[in-house]
């Protein structure tokens, strides 16, 4: 039996909105809003056409104080 090994995260911003976006190790997209603590006020994000992301580098997890 092979292991599965550690799911990663990523990190993005939206160029249409401009908003921070983050696919948690699940899988789930996630829009995070300018404000203190935004991992505790995230939105569900429904991948579109209009949704146009750009991959940041990982080190923003830090800013962004996300959980994993």
């Amino acid at each position: 039996m092979v292991p599965l090994g550690k799911r990663s995260m990523s990190i993005y911003v939206d160029r249409s909105s401009r908003q921070w976006i983050v696919r948690d190790p699940d899988g789930n997209f996630w829009i995070l809003p300018v404000v203190n603590h935004p991992w505790e006020h995230r939105q569900p994000l429904v991948l579109s056409e209009e949704v146009d992301l750009e991959p940041v580098p990982g080190h923003y997890r830090y800013l962004l104080e996300l959980p994993f």
